[in-house]
């Protein structure tokens, strides 16, 4: 899409929220909605982002705008929808299934991801259980209703930013650490990864596995400064 617009700027509103605006008029959503925004930090990264387009609009190169957008257009309109993608990782969760061969990569699962469980007891009262190769293991029954609540708990902008870690991770534990300030984008990049990195280490680097990674890492840093953005509200 050629731009058609020359100046992108952010607007305070009397109520504490903020709107892009695009040659003066109010930026909408894919949906048509208005695109506004619970603060003016995140609404001033979004204008940036439209400021920064060249003669073509790269809506990749909008990773905010797109956030924005999901959480308005789709998570704002169907919140127990999106909870309960977000719910459903807890019974498969990355971190509670170990690798049993090699021993070398199952001895770092444990020193790795062991201590996220333990915070992930501590800080939601509920131990995820652990098992190795390909055996499914039974979650407690606690679990669904506790992600439940706290689902409930955030509004749609930071349900947009756990679902988005989550679903790129496979991990509903690694999404809450990345909400909760417990892990960086860095952090949970290399832990999500943890198998695929061990595999390189081992057998070598892959061009297009290791675009792949930096595309995860980019999108995990995008959904950290977003959640940043909106810590700054206050």
């Amino acid at each position: 899409m050629k731009r058609f617009y020359k100046s992108a700027a952010a607007a305070a509103q009397p109520d504490g929220s903020a709107t892009v605006l695009l040659d003066g008029r109010r930026l909408k959503t894919p949906a048509k909605a208005d695109l506004v925004l619970p603060c003016l930090p995140l609404a001033e990264a979004v204008a940036a982002e439209w400021a920064a387009q060249g003669a073509e609009i790269r809506p990749q190169d909008m990773p905010l705008t797109r956030l924005a957008a999901t959480a308005i257009d789709r998570v704002q309109a169907a919140p127990d929808y999106a909870a309960g993608e977000i719910v459903r990782y807890g019974d498969t969760d990355l971190l509670s299934y170990r690798a049993d061969d090699p021993p070398e990569l199952a001895a770092r699962q444990a020193i790795e991801w062991q201590p996220l469980l333990d915070w992930f007891h501590e800080r939601y009262d509920v131990q995820l259980n652990v098992t190795s190769g390909i055996v499914a293991v039974e979650q407690p029954a606690t679990l669904r209703p506790r992600l439940e609540q706290v689902c409930a708990a955030l509004d749609a902008y930071r349900l947009t930013a756990l679902h988005a870690v989550t679903t790129a991770t496979g991990s509903i534990v690694l999404g809450l650490a990345l909400l909760d300030g417990r892990l960086d984008a860095g952090q949970a990049h290399r832990l999500g990864l943890l198998d695929e990195l061990f595999q390189a280490e081992r057998w070598g680097e892959d061009d297009e596995a290791a675009a792949r990674r930096a595309a995860l890492l980019a999108e995990l840093q995008s959904v950290q400064q977003f959640l940043a953005l909106l810590h700054a509200e206050g």
